[in-house]
């Protein structure tokens, strides 16, 4: 007879359950990741400070990471102005042609640079 043959003639005993007592554990990696292989991300061979940053809080790690790439991408705009000074559009020449324009051709006139009060303000000086 094979072995999960059973013969029709013979009745089957009900199996009774006995209840044991189970210890969870998690994983040392954490949720997620299993006992036979290190956790996501980690290679055996990787090294110190990967491993570190990889157990540090993710929030922390985002808020680095963007101090850093933002003070990255401002070295290039701190040499721009330090070999050519301020743009041209900040001398008070500019900015006053610029306001004379906006007043021959009356922009925004009822809060602006055309208004009333604006152009008492500016006789005044």
């Amino acid at each position: 007879l094979s072995r999960y043959h059973r013969p029709s003639n013979q009745p089957t005993k009900p199996t009774k359950f006995k209840m044991v007592k189970v210890w969870y554990e998690p994983p040392p990696y954490g949720p997620g990741t299993s006992l036979n292989r290190p956790a996501y991300g980690q290679q055996a061979g990787g090294t110190q400070l990967i491993q570190q940053l990889s157990r540090r809080p993710q929030g922390m790690l985002i808020a680095g990471a963007i101090v850093t790439f933002s003070a990255i991408a401002y070295i290039p705009i701190m040499v721009r102005e330090s070999r050519q000074g301020l743009p041209f559009t900040i001398s008070p020449e500019y900015q006053a042609a610029q306001r004379a324009y906006m007043r021959y051709h009356n922009m925004n006139p009822i809060f602006g640079i055309s208004s009333k009060e604006a152009r008492a303000a500016d006789e005044a000086h």
